[in-house]
């Protein structure tokens, strides 16, 4: 599985600590701060236009030129939704995530957008891509736009117990009443519902079978979505970390449930396979997780279902204990 260490995905010193209450503290996710970004110089294919993309990764300030598959640097533990994309032999890149000035400092900005690829009598492709930070990396370069989820491999070991998520955020959104999807090849759809910003933290205790299927309980549970417009940054925000089964806990909400199988995260097991993870049920409220899940996304309902527009900026993660 993942062979990223936790002592590399949190570390003190990495930007302001968020004010935590009495007897708290608050332990940095590292590069959880957003000052650091990696810059990817694409060269897109001539017949759509030639164009030259910055696609960035959170990571050690670097610059790489060329067009070839981002592997993560193992300082970081993030993985973004840009993405280097070859589809029918067309090389495209995708930018969703952007690094953007506060203050002296830099965060993290993620929209939702269309992405679109046409060539007369060979491709005509319209996709909605939402910005998303996640913990983990994405397997490139794209090819299709069948099974999102099996390219990215999501989470990272991790055996803490937190009592909470903390982060700076705002958001922007039109209001919409109404979302589109838009797969690729086929046309696009009105989708009834707001979208949301969404944030999501799951405690997992995973294992793997000797055929390599990865399995999980659900350890520990944080979840909110952001609906209205948020002009001005909340600092220092804390998404409670609940522990166990909390389907009669009244906070519960729907997106907080086990994962169902057509939906799953997936990761990469101990073969190098990507393969999906099944949640099996809820373990003990005192259980010790070995993974955590981490994502942030502009919209909240999976790939290519989002209103355009849309934008979520995040920065100073941590975890609070």
């Amino acid at each position: 599985m993942n062979r990223i260490f936790t002592a590399l995905m949190l570390t003190a010193g990495m930007g302001a600590a968020a004010v935590p209450a009495a007897g708290q503290k608050t332990v940095n996710i590292a590069f959880g701060n957003f000052d650091h970004w990696v810059v990817r110089e694409i060269k897109e294919s001539g017949v759509i236009g030639g164009n030259v993309r910055y696609l960035y990764e959170v990571a050690p300030d670097d610059t790489l030129r060329g067009n070839m598959p981002y592997r993560r640097n193992p300082q970081s533990p993030w993985g973004t939704s840009n993405v280097l994309a070859k589809v029918s032999g067309i090389t495209k890149g995708s930018v969703t995530v952007f690094p953007e000035q506060r203050g002296t400092g830099r965060c993290a900005r993620l929209d939702t957008k269309l992405e679109t690829v046409k060539v007369l009598g060979m491709i005509n492709v319209t996709v909605l891509a939402s910005g998303s930070i996640f913990l983990g990396d994405l397997v490139e370069p794209v090819k299709d736009t069948k099974n999102p989820m099996a390219k990215l491999n999501h989470g990272v070991p991790f055996t803490g117990r937190p009592t909470a998520l903390v982060m700076d955020y705002k958001y922007r959104t039109d209001g919409s009443q109404n979302r589109i999807k838009a797969t690729g090849f086929s046309s696009q759809k009105t989708v009834p519902g707001q979208d949301y910003g969404d944030v999501i933290l799951l405690l997992q205790k995973r294992w793997e079978d000797a055929d390599g299927n990865v399995y999980a309980k659900r350890v520990g549970t944080a979840s909110e979505r952001f609906g209205t417009n948020t002009p001005n940054w909340v600092n220092g925000h804390a998404v409670p970390v609940l522990y166990g089964d909390i389907t009669g806990n009244p906070a519960f909400q729907p997106q907080m449930g086990l994962v169902p199988d057509d939906r799953a995260y997936w990761c990469r097991n101990s073969k190098g396979e990507m393969v999906p993870i099944h949640e099996t049920g809820w373990a003990a409220a005192d259980e010790q997780p070995t993974h955590m899940i981490l994502q942030m996304s502009s919209s909240h309902d999976g790939a290519y279902v989002g209103t355009v527009g849309n934008s979520l900026w995040v920065d100073n993660v941590k975890l609070q204990y």
